[in-house]
C-alpha cells in the first residue's frame, strides 16, 4: 500500500515510513532531518519556517512516492 503523505505528518513520521525523501526535503533547505526538534515538527510547520508552500511540498513527495511504483 502507497503511504499518503499530509500536512500533519511529522518529519518523523515522514522519514521512518519513506526515507527516500530526504533528497527532496535537503533541497528545500530543510537540513536538519535528524534534529530532534525537526523530528516532531508537522511538514506544515517545518515548510512555513523555511518559507515553502505545504500543499506544494507535499504534492511534490506524494508525486515521487508514486513514480516509485
Amino acid at each position: 500500500m502507497a503511504v499518503q503523505v499530509t500536512k500533519t505528518m511529522t518529519i518523523g513520521e515522514l522519514l521512518n515510513t519513506a526515507p527516500q525523501v530526504a533528497p527532496i526535503l535537503m533541497e528545500i533547505g530543510m537540513h536538519c532531518l535528524g534534529c530532534p526538534a525537526s523530528q516532531a515538527e508537522t511538514i506544515e510547520e517545518a515548510a512555513m519556517v523555511h518559507g515553502i508552500d505545504a500543499d506544494l511540498l507535499i504534492e511534490k513527495i506524494n508525486a515521487a512516492l508514486a513514480a516509485e511504483k
